[in-house]
């Protein structure tokens, strides 16, 4: 129930008790102030305030309050004003002015120092002022020779300074210690992993789910998470999570300069897990990165799509890529595995093979001594089990249908 203002001058003392005990949980419409005021002046004309009893005035106050939604404090002040003058009008608003001892002239004075030297400090500019008074005679610096140093930074941040000169800082690269910047070397030896994040873009102005995308550097065995937000509060669970969906140790960590990878959190994580390497891209080196950069677009892109998914569906898409997609990735999907060959002058050329695609689960028993590189509890017919649980279109088929009603759910 909402009540407005309009003849509420009229109620006698009696009613407006009655609507004080019983209007706790009623809203009043609070008009503008302009007519507060006289809406003010008419309740306590009308029921002749001078004259109350101070029960009655108590009533009085107390309904004014609720039905003008004013403070008790601000009430009572009304209600003494108009004791006093009969009126209540708005005061007008009451700026103080100060006396300015820097004028528009010294400020430009400052600002030719500051041109002329580079910007020197506060000491040494205020010391250039009294010299150009007191050495030079330069009647423009007569009030600026007894400035402090401390209003000389007050008046480089003055509109009046701004305005005649400005002043552009370049962003400076900031050099974070953490990472050591190489391409990492694994030796045929798997656990070296590449690892990047894909954004889905943006959805009604807001940004939507993002993608961890690991992938080994020899086995090309791959695992994708998904995240709400790149913060640490969401990206340190699935980023352990993935790591831990690996069968074999993890020995290297590869990643670009992004900050959500290149912080103390992450290596906290790393070292939990015991890995021995942690290295970042280095400049104008594209292809330090690059096995998981294709993966992106190969794998990511190509199932996902680049249409927008808001960041509530990260979850889900977590559950489908930890019981769908990354085991087809690993056990049903073949890759290409290059071939690298040096001609006469050096130039280094790379060929893929027919007989050299395979799935990441065979290159993996390829390699020499791979049995000894799985982890605690990970064994050989574990593995072999989960492969041959399906064929590879079957599991291919099941994703795929897994995949569209996820996507269908979440783009509706």
């Amino acid at each position: 129930m909402i009540i407005r203002m309009n003849n509420l001058e009229r109620l006698t003392l009696a009613e407006m008790e009655e609507f004080l005990t019983s209007s706790r949980h009623v809203k009043v419409a609070v008009p503008e102030k302009e007519r507060v005021y006289p809406f003010i002046e008419r309740v306590l004309k009308a029921q002749t305030y001078r004259r109350l009893s101070k029960g009655q005035k108590g009533t009085v106050r107390r309904f004014l309050a609720k039905v003008t939604g004013l403070s008790r404090a601000q009430t009572t002040r009304l209600i003494q004003r108009w004791m006093q003058t009969r009126r209540i009008e708005r005061k007008p608003a009451r700026r103080p002015s100060f006396q300015r001892r820097y004028t528009a002239a010294d400020v430009a004075s400052l600002a030719e120092v500051d041109a002329a030297h580079g910007d020197l400090s506060g000491p040494a500019v205020r010391h250039l002022c009294r010299r150009a008074w007191m050495v030079f005679g330069d009647k423009n610096f007569e009030r600026l020779a007894g400035i402090s140093a401390s209003h000389i930074y007050n008046l480089r941040q003055s509109a009046a300074y701004r305005k005649i000169r400005v002043q552009v800082t370049h962003t400076q690269a900031r050099r974070v210690s953490i990472g050591e910047r190489r391409k990492p070397d694994p030796k045929g030896k798997p656990g070296y992993l590449r690892v990047d994040t894909v954004h889905q873009g943006h959805h009604d102005g807001k940004p939507g789910v993002y993608h961890i995308n690991a992938v080994d550097t020899v086995t090309q065995w791959q695992n994708v998470g998904c995240v709400e937000t790149i913060s640490e509060r969401h990206l340190i669970p699935v980023l352990e999570a993935i790591l831990h969906q690996f069968p074999f140790r993890i020995l290297g960590f590869h990643c670009d300069n992004g900050s959500e990878y290149l912080n103390h959190t992450v290596v906290k994580l790393l070292n939990k897990l015991l890995v021995e390497e942690f290295t970042k891209s280095r400049a104008y080196r594209s292809t330090d990165n690059a096995l998981v950069e294709g993966k992106n677009g190969a794998v990511i892109r190509k199932q996902i799509g680049y249409g927008p998914i808001r960041s509530e569906h990260a979850d889900e898409l977590q559950g489908f890529y930890t019981a769908q997609l990354n085991p087809y990735l690993n056990f049903h999907r073949p890759c290409g595995y290059a071939t690298i060959e040096t001609n006469e002058r050096g130039k280094r050329k790379r060929s893929y093979p027919h007989k050299d695609y395979r799935t990441p689960w065979e290159k993996l028993r390829s390699l020499k001594g791979w049995r000894g590189c799985l982890k605690e509890g990970i064994t050989e017919a574990m593995l072999t089990r989960q492969a041959q649980a399906s064929s590879d279109t079957e599991a291919a088929k099941k994703m795929q249908t897994a995949k569209l009603a996820l996507l269908d759910r979440c783009r509706k």
